[in-house]
């Protein structure tokens, strides 16, 4: 799975491969195993460069020796254990002849485990583990606080949860947790922050529509949006549903939901169904009106636009191996194109709410502000909540940035 994210695959595609073959790998040891190996990056690439005087090998070769690597450091599984385990797996993978290469490299490194820490950490994209782009692209547009932006996206996210309020209040789901021996506190509106994750099938009523898990970034969109009952609104890039829905339990409005791929807008059913709460989905491009628009202005529109999910990395750590300097402008122009577009479809005195889960400027403010700039009768408006534009990741929430924005009427 490491290997094909190294070709260009995500993840996510990677996981969704394996529950098609309905594997019987512990899904479990297979997210810590990936999604741990690609947290670290620069680091398991920078010590292998180290220790192996034949260089770059077999993808697949290279990527089991991350992931051994990972192993190793992670302190979960006996030394002997891993390496065994991780030479076996060549003649597995068919790579009889880099039995050797493996084992003598993940013994070199148990031997020098201690003094390799001082390279590593003079290599920029070892020590910060993200690409050397990223890094400089963080530590110029957030000068006093770039390393810990860094740092949270190597962490561990947290889960935070959002209360149906159509079925319960956040109190009153908050003591259902505490006797189900779950701790949390509350955040924000609706939101409540587990000290520990669970598997969703563990939270109460989680299959009854009574909760949602939902990063307390992502839960300002539905906060922002200025929301009244009777509005018509519109939830541009709908998948896989966690906003529109979060709209819909706000207020009693109806709601337009759109997606390009079927298969996403699937999720997003599925997840409304979930919750007991109806919208119309569609399939298409926000960008092509004709093919989905009824001429009828919305309300409301949030612009969840498509964006290099710089401030969800650590959830997506195969992100920081997809992602290039160069995408930032390719987005920023087709950001810019789903404004102009939606723009025509918002009634005069409507807001639309532009959002990205980006820490990057060239995708937040530079969009806005060009758009604002040029488009007729808009103006950018201070946002409900009374927070900044642009919440960098921490340890409470990932990395989103929101901008209102009102068409005159």
């Amino acid at each position: 799975m490491v290997a094909h994210v190294v070709d260009g695959r995500s993840l996510a595609e990677e996981f969704h491969r394996l529950s098609e073959l309905q594997s019987r790998s512990p899904r479990s040891a297979l997210i810590d195993l990936t999604h741990g190996t690609l947290r670290r990056y620069g680091r398991v690439q920078s010590i292998v460069r180290e220790l192996s005087h034949r260089g770059r090998s077999d993808t697949l070769v290279e990527a089991l020796i991350w992931c051994a690597i990972y192993a190793l450091e992670s302190g979960r599984y006996a030394d002997y254990t891993v390496v065994d385990q991780a030479v076996r797996a060549c003649g597995l993978a068919e790579k009889w002849s880099a039995k050797g290469y493996v084992n003598a490299v993940l013994r070199s490194y148990l031997r020098r485990r201690i003094s390799l820490a001082v390279p590593a950490a003079a290599d920029f994209e070892s020590r910060y583990q993200h690409p050397l782009w990223w890094i400089e692209a963080v530590r110029g547009a957030y000068p006093g606080r770039w390393e810990s932006v860094l740092e949270a996206g190597n962490s561990h996210p947290p889960m935070c949860l959002r209360v149906n309020r159509r079925r319960q209040t956040v109190d009153e789901y908050q003591s259902r947790l505490s006797d189900s021996g779950m701790a949390c506190r509350r955040t924000g509106e609706v939101g409540l922050l587990l000290a520990r994750p669970v598997p969703v099938e563990r939270l109460p009523g989680f299959e009854a529509g009574d909760v949602s898990v939902q990063d307390a970034g992502a839960q300002r969109a539905a906060q922002c949006l200025d929301l009244a009952g009777g509005q018509r609104v519109l939830d541009a890039c709908a998948a896989p549903g966690g906003k529109s829905a979060h709209i819909l339990e706000s207020a009693d409005v109806a709601l337009t939901a759109l997606d390009l791929a079927p298969t996403r807008c699937a999720r997003v059913e599925s997840n409304l169904k979930r919750l007991g709460l109806t919208a119309v989905v569609k399939a298409a491009d926000c960008v092509q009106l004709a093919d989905w628009w009824d001429g009828v202005p919305f309300d409301r529109i949030l612009a969840d636009v498509p964006c290099s999910a710089s401030g969800v990395a650590r959830r997506h750590p195969d992100i920081k191996w997809l992602r290039r300097g160069q995408d930032l402008p390719a987005f920023a122009v087709r950001q810019v194109a789903i404004l102009e577009a939606l723009w025509q479809a918002l009634a005069p005195g409507g807001k639309l709410l532009y959002a990205t889960c980006s820490v990057f400027p060239q995708e937040n403010d530079d969009v806005v502000e060009h758009f604002v700039a040029r488009a007729g009768g808009a103006c950018r408006l201070l946002l409900p909540d009374g927070e900044p534009a642009q919440w960098l990741p921490d340890p409470e929430h990932d990395g989103f940035y929101y901008a209102l924005i009102a068409k005159e009427g």
